[in-house]
């Protein structure tokens, strides 16, 4: 991997300003504190108790509730990295520029942004697929195979059109929705918690009644962190942000304490109001038959109705974060870009690609295997992250190393369980995962090469 260290420290002044990273159709200030907030906890809460609830409770049976708080625990120490970055970089390029600054203009930031990239947009179809299991549970429309993909489908062609209508719809949209879907995940939480039964919460740890085993845990502790990511996202609006040197870092940290909170007690109420197998048979939409038991037919239409809600936020916002990412990304020429004859900005030909690219993964793989794929893209990223800040920005940023350190291990730990689970479990995923990052790296180093000067510096 190639590194310029003349690129990040050239461009310091500039990125400390915090405004020579906006796109020309991006404008500073445009997004509040409370804004940032909602987009945050739209894609976290999108992607997480909803999608992964089932999932996890296979991997880590009765245990699943903690699974979920320990990744709230990996969460906030990988937090403090992006901000940390943040503050001394808000852009709207968000974790691309903050690779720029570690690794310099080459190979390496671009493959590791295209893997937060990928992890993104992956993310985007697992909620778009989201929404069709658990809007299936109320509307007999036929064969889930089928309208699971077509309804999440749907789902992205609407997000792309509120998107393209501008910051201040989005804004807006994703302002109503975090109340929707917080006040009505609060209610759920509240009457799931009165209505508990305390021997569902040792009905057998797994399928076949054992234990749950140290790297089954682990696994679904990997999978829970991708219902924490979408803190990330926030990042990649720092340039808009008001006061974005202050208001990026508090963003972050307020959207992950609202997730661990709901999720911890949601996770809580699903497996009092559940038998373990009952999760695990409604895996894809587990909060819908945990919401019967406490208010009949009603509570499933409720639990729908607050799921269909999360899901468009979690879509909304991540199409929103991530075709800004791949925007800046072709600003900075780190990945080639057509125009392909269509109308408009860049911004809005990368929200066409990131849309494209969504749909196809939510027609091809289903949520199991969207959620693997996602989990090791994003905890390879995020390792990248936290190195570079060690390996060479501690000279620029005043960082604690051991909270650092701290998070690559435990980024390293769930990683490899989450790996090692699969192997046995679904081994083609991991091929397809690992097929990928090979395509990924190859491309992205002749790209390099083909932007690279004699003098061994990118031709800009």
């Amino acid at each position: 991997m190639d590194h310029d260290p003349t690129a990040g420290h050239d461009t310091a002044a500039s990125d400390h300003a915090g405004t020579g990273h906006l796109a020309p159709d991006e404008v500073a200030g445009s997004l509040s504190l409370p804004g940032a907030v909602s987009l945050g906890t739209g894609v976290m809460i999108g992607a997480g108790i909803f999608a992964l609830t089932g999932q996890a409770a296979g991997l880590a049976g009765d245990l699943f509730p903690i699974a979920f708080f320990v990744a709230a625990v990996v969460a906030a120490f990988s937090s403090y990295s992006y901000v940390k970055l943040a503050g001394f970089f808000p852009s709207s390029g968000g974790v691309a520029m903050f690779l720029k600054a570690e690794y310099g203009l080459g190979t390496a930031t671009g493959v590791f942004a295209l893997f937060m990239y990928v992890s993104m947009v992956i993310n985007e179809s697992l909620v778009a697929r989201t929404f069709g299991a658990y809007l299936l549970q109320i509307v007999d429309l036929g064969t889930p195979s089928f309208w699971i993909p077509t309804l999440g489908v749907a789902l992205l062609v609407v997000a792309f059109a509120i998107n393209l209508a501008g910051n201040r719809l989005v804004q807006t949209a994703e302002g109503v929705m975090a109340v929707l879907k917080v006040g009505g995940l609060a209610v759920f939480a509240i009457v799931g918690l009165a209505y508990a039964t305390s021997a569902n919460f040792s009905n057998g740890s797994t399928t076949g009644g054992s234990a749950p085993s140290i790297d089954g845990f682990l696994a679904a502790v990997a999978l829970s962190i991708l219902a924490y990511k979408g803190f990330t996202t926030i990042t990649n609006s720092g340039g808009e942000i008001v006061d974005p040197h202050r208001n990026t870092g508090r963003a972050i940290v307020i959207s992950i304490a609202i997730c661990s909170v709901i999720y911890l007690v949601l996770a809580v109420a699903v497996a009092g109001n559940l038998t373990l197998t009952e999760i695990i048979d409604a895996e894809n939409f587990a909060l819908a038959r945990a919401a019967e038991p406490a208010f009949g037919t009603a509570g499933l239409w409720f639990t729908v109705a607050i799921a269909v809600v999360a899901t468009a936020s979690g879509v909304i916002a991540s199409v929103f974060a991530a075709s800004r990412m791949l925007a800046m990304l072709t600003r900075m020429k780190e990945v080639p870009h057509r125009h392909l004859g269509l109308p408009g900005t860049v911004r809005i030909h990368t929200m066409i690609y990131t849309i494209a690219f969504a749909i196809a993964l939510t027609v091809l793989f289903d949520l199991r295997r969207i959620a693997a794929l996602g989990a090791i893209f994003y905890l390879v990223m995020d390792i990248a992250i936290h190195w570079g800040i060690l390996r060479h920005m501690r000279s620029r940023i005043d960082v604690k190393a051991p909270i650092v350190a701290t998070a690559i291990v435990l980024d390293v730990i769930v990683l490899v369980a989450f790996v090692w689970v699969k192997a046995s479990a679904d081994a083609l995923i991991l091929y397809v995962t690992a097929g990928s990052i090979a395509v990924i790296v190859a491309a992205e180093r002749l790209f390099m090469r083909a932007h690279t000067g004699p003098d061994g510096l990118m031709e800009m």
